[in-house]
């Protein structure tokens, strides 16, 4: 089992960065990816970007491709979420995810383990 705990919830204004973290517990030695995922009322739960554990290669969401920077520390078992230029519709619930394989990192089922999720509002 892997335990992920998310931190850096917040209310930014529009234009406005905010950072997230996620730190990893148990049998990370068995993770291949981290991912952070969003779901805002009334939507379903979409990718925003992941990261392979080992290689750290990173692949965006077209919403948020320039805008936003994943990230990890193998050493802390962290990986992060660098959120600039933030717009309204970045306002939703981020997940942080892990998975086991390298397979469709998009997806939501390459994910065995899910954090409880962090708020992130943005204000126009």
């Amino acid at each position: 089992q892997v335990q992920l705990v998310e931190s850096g919830r917040g209310l930014v204004q529009a234009g406005g960065s905010l950072g997230l973290s996620c730190a990893a517990s148990g049998r990370t030695f068995s993770m291949a990816a981290m991912a952070w995922f969003r779901q805002a009322p009334g939507q379903e739960r979409e990718f925003v970007a992941a990261i392979t554990w080992r290689g750290g290669v990173s692949s965006y969401s077209d919403s948020v491709k320039g805008r936003f920077t994943i990230s990890r520390d193998n050493a802390k078992n962290t990986v992060y979420l660098q959120m600039n230029s933030l717009k309204p519709e970045d306002t939703a619930i981020y997940f942080c995810a892990a998975g086991t394989t390298l397979g469709g990192l998009w997806s939501r089922g390459a994910y065995a383990y899910w954090g409880q999720g962090t708020q992130v509002t943005v204000s126009s």
